[in-house]
């Protein structure tokens, strides 16, 4: 899975979010995927999770085997010292 196809899908969606791709294991199809967005304000951290979820669900089926989600707004990755 190209890391790049990961960060454009979801920003696709998301047009402010900012994307991190990390590979968890070596293998590429396991993903650790960070995503800064203000699209998040408001919503429970499932409701966040989920809309990540359907955003990558054609590619979840064939290339990636595992994903490890963070989602935050940008004031709580302000806070967290993840953005300026």
């Amino acid at each position: 899975m190209e890391f790049q196809k990961v960060e454009d899908l979801i920003k696709t969606s998301l047009t402010d979010a900012q994307v991190r791709v990390t590979d968890l294991t070596g293998t590429q199809d396991h993903l650790g995927i960070l995503i800064i967005s203000d699209a998040f304000i408001g919503k429970r951290l499932l409701q966040q999770h989920q809309m990540i979820m359907d955003i990558l669900k054609e590619s979840l089926k064939e290339e990636i085997h595992a994903v490890q989600l963070k989602t935050l707004t940008f004031e709580k990755a302000k806070t967290a010292g993840l953005v300026e």
